[in-house]
């Protein structure tokens, strides 16, 4: 049977009547920008989070912006972050007038590698982006170390980890400031474009109410320039609804990889990485060259909320091979992502030392791949993934 990668009406249409009551509820309200709703969400987000104040905005990428804004970052600035993420990292430093400065990664946890961002600090440093992608967090002992010996900022990209947590902490409360989406493929994933910024600071997340709405404050008087950011009222009144299950939705993601990696370790080849505590080591890239395939794991003491269950195809051509053979089997699968950011034709005319050197995410980008594991995946569905996977290896 076909298996999707991702299926958003098995999880947003069971809750098909509650949806529509809250629709009709913010219907008859008429007030459609701000108000309760918002208000409600926000309050939800922080509990659920552990986080003293979370400010909704339009985007993950939006999010991204205006917490480089509220922190003063800007023209003249150098902003750490890996080169093996998702475009809106660097983007959104750049879109500040920020130069990115791309870092390697570790293998296993995909988080910044902080041997490689000392190498590429500088006088202009005033950030860095820990990125927690595929739903687990990066090592964040090692970031919050290496900021507060140079007097980094530390804004956490948290778009794929809602929930995810780090040594019984909320990614996303950790840093300065965390940066959620709520894009329909997120663990809660809305009806459109929405995120997310939580702080532990009265300071910024004042800062941050004000720039999502022009700078202004009070009505028409602008102390500075922000932008368009906010939120609309009845994404928030949606996501309310889907937050009310997001402990069904990570447990039903958990357990999916967990039945992957119990079938799948057990064919030939097949190697996972050590699940002792995330320290980013040096050559863990190394020594799977033998591997056919390469499971992802979960470092101990991370609480893994898995966006995407990502296995990496060693040897030359043959990660696209089992994404060819996947797809004629009617398996969903994906490729996140196929070049890394110092790779990227827009960021060609950085300085070097901003390009740097990334082995691993140039290793990655020509190895992962991504299947299903979204928790309205059914037993029969992940065999079919198993089978068609084992055929492969074969």
């Amino acid at each position: 049977m076909p298996v999707p990668l991702l299926d958003v009406n098995a999880q947003n249409l069971p809750l098909e009547a509650e949806l529509k009551e809250v629709f009709d509820k913010v219907l008859s309200s008429g007030r459609f920008i701000l108000g309760e709703e918002v208000d409600a969400f926000e309050q939800e987000c922080a509990a659920a989070l552990g986080a003293k104040h979370a400010v909704s905005v339009s985007s993950g990428t939006d999010a991204l912006i205006v917490s480089l804004m509220a922190l003063g970052i800007g023209p003249g600035d150098e902003v750490l972050c890996p080169s093996f993420t998702f475009f809106a990292t660097a983007g959104s430093i750049s879109r500040t007038g920020a130069t990115p400065v791309f870092c390697d990664v570790c293998p296993v946890c995909f988080g910044i590698d902080i041997d490689s961002a000392r190498a590429k600090l500088s006088p202009n440093t005033k950030a860095i982006v820990p990125v927690h992608l595929y739903g687990q967090s990066a090592d964040m002992d090692s970031v919050l170390a290496f900021a507060n010996e140079h007097g980094l900022k530390v804004v956490e990209d948290v778009a794929q980890s809602f929930g995810a947590t780090y040594k019984g902490r909320n990614c996303g409360t950790i840093g300065d400031l965390g940066c959620f989406s709520f894009f329909p493929s997120k663990n809660l994933g809305g009806f459109g474009d929405g995120g997310l910024v939580t702080t532990g600071s009265d300071e910024l997340a004042e800062t941050l109410l004000r720039l999502r709405n022009h700078g202004m404050h009070p009505r028409y008087y602008h102390s500075t320039v922000g932008g368009n950011f906010r939120m609309d009222a009845l994404q928030c009144a949606l996501l309310r609804v889907k937050l009310r299950h997001i402990k069904s939705y990570e447990d039903g993601r958990s357990r999916n990889a967990a039945y992957y990696i119990e079938r799948l370790a057990a064919l030939p080849g097949v190697v996972q990485a050590s699940e002792a505590d995330c320290c980013c080591p040096p050559g863990q890239a190394s020594g799977t060259a033998a591997a056919k395939l390469i499971l992802p794991v979960a470092y101990r003491g991370n609480g893994h909320v898995w966006n995407q269950f990502t296995l990496r195809v060693p040897g030359e051509g043959r990660r696209d091979a089992l994404r060819e053979h996947l797809a004629g089997k009617g398996i969903g699968c994906e490729v996140y992502y196929p070049v890394p950011m110092h790779r990227q034709q827009c960021f060609a005319d950085l300085p070097g030392h901003s390009l740097g050197d990334c082995q691993v995410s140039d290793l990655l980008s020509s190895e992962v791949l991504s299947i299903p594991v979204y928790p309205e995946l059914v037993e029969s569905q992940l065999e079919e993934v198993v089978a068609a996977i084992s055929s492969f290896l074969s």
